[in-house]
């Protein structure tokens, strides 16, 4: 790899570790600020994060797609600096929010801006060639590994100042992350690999109907939608379950949060590139989709807070699935459409993000309410189980049929000047 494009990875990966960073300061004290406005337990916090999430998801649904194309167009950077600065502003909305209405008004700011990750990856595609861009991918899961590690633990502590005082800090940091791409990140889509933006491949419908020329790749569609689902009954539901379950501080759910981080940087950003080249792409994908079902069985009966933390290994360790994964399919799609691929890939995740949250927070506060049938506080994770079972079995059949990419790019692949 040459000194230039490990230069721009090393730009991009730092971008978004302060992206997630970001994000993660503010996770331990949601639902203390959802309490806060509505005067409610955690039970019903619970269904207010995942109508958050909802609006959050379904802009971003609308948005990547039409972001991705116009990063085909114009380049990732821009695309990119947009993104980050959405994401300040809707810090800044919560931070200083009335009403659960303000909460609202800044989720949906931040879905309609949201394409930092969307770009990234597109990003990376551009500069890599397709033998190595598992390995890259899981850069970007590093980063959210990283970010988890350092973020969430802030804001834990920042959090017994005041729930408020988390975002202010995100806010501030994602506007510094703004400048910090203005002036260090290179541009790496060349401009004879640019197309011009077409509304009819720049909607959700158009975006996913443009994966139709790729039938391998819609073949996984399916396995990736349920493992997103399944996903939300940790990303959606952890706090209020170890809160509800446990009686965990906002400072210790942040310190969880950084033990997540730290062993999802540990598998992306290390065993990754060692697990990847020996198991290869398929086998990786399988491994990964039956360690993600072990983690959420474990989860959903763990009787003892402590136990999470053992637990968290297997489900972490899942993690080499979704770079494989992603990379089998950037494979089959051409340079100058990775940003298309990347924003119908986005649209998704968003379409899974509508779903996932208010399900699996909804799961949770239904078997934790008094119309309950049975006292579950788990049921959200043995969901999770389920969805990761159907997803071995798509995965299974799809990667059958998997043939080696006909689309190469060299392996000094064109960076921008």
């Amino acid at each position: 790899m040459s000194d230039k494009r490990q230069a721009a990875l090393g730009f991009i990966f730092i971008t978004l570790l302060l992206d997630v960073i970001g994000f993660g300061i503010i996770i331990p004290v949601v639902p203390k600020l959802i309490s806060q406005l509505t005067g409610e337990g955690m039970s019903e916090a619970a269904k207010y994060g995942g109508w958050l999430g909802f609006a959050f998801a379904s802009m971003q649904f609308l948005f990547s797609p039409v972001l991705g194309n116009l990063s085909d167009q114009y380049g990732r950077r821009p695309v990119l600096l947009f993104a980050l600065f959405g994401f300040g502003l809707d810090y800044l909305f919560v931070a200083f929010a009335p009403t659960v209405a303000w909460l609202f008004v800044g989720r949906i700011i931040a879905g309609i801006t949201g394409a930092s990750f969307t770009t990234a990856s597109a990003y990376i595609a551009d500069i890599t060639p397709p033998e190595k861009r598992a390995q890259n991918f899981g850069m970007i899961g590093a980063a959210f590994g990283l970010g988890f590690i350092i973020g969430p633990v802030i804001g834990g502590l920042l959090g017994q100042y005041g729930a408020r005082v988390p975002f202010l800090a995100a806010a501030g940091l994602t506007l510094i992350n703004w400048l910090y791409g203005y002036f260090i990140l290179p541009e790496s889509l060349p401009v004879e690999n640019r197309r011009k933006f077409d509304w009819k491949r720049a909607n959700p419908v158009g975006s996913l109907r443009q994966l139709q020329r790729y039938p391998v790749i819609l073949g996984m569609v399916g396995s990736l939608v349920l493992l997103y689902i399944a996903a939300h009954a940790v990303q959606s539901n952890w706090s209020y379950f170890v809160m509800y379950r446990f009686g965990w501080s906002e400072a210790y759910v942040g310190y969880s949060l950084g033990v997540i981080g730290l062993l999802t940087a540990l598998v992306q950003g290390v065993l990754i590139r060692y697990l990847n080249p020996k198991l290869g792409a398929k086998r990786s994908v399988l491994i990964g989709f039956a360690l993600y079902g072990l983690g959420f069985l474990l989860f959903a009966f763990a009787s003892k807070g402590w136990m999470m933390f053992v637990f968290l290994i297997p489900y972490c360790l899942g993690g080499i699935a979704g770079p494989a994964l992603q990379g089998l399919m950037s494979g089959q799609v051409p340079p100058n459409a990775q940003g298309e691929l990347q924003g119908a890939l986005t649209s998704l995740v968003s379409l899974t993000s509508i779903i996932g949250p208010p399900l699996m927070t909804n799961i949770f506060s239904y078997f934790t309410g008094p119309k309950a049938p049975v006292h579950f506080p788990g049921a959200a994770f043995l969901t999770g189980a389920v969805l990761i079972l159907i997803s071995v079995g798509l995965a299974m059949r799809s990667l059958a049929n998997y043939k080696q990419p006909a689309v190469s790019i060299p392996a000094e692949a064109a960076l921008a000047e």
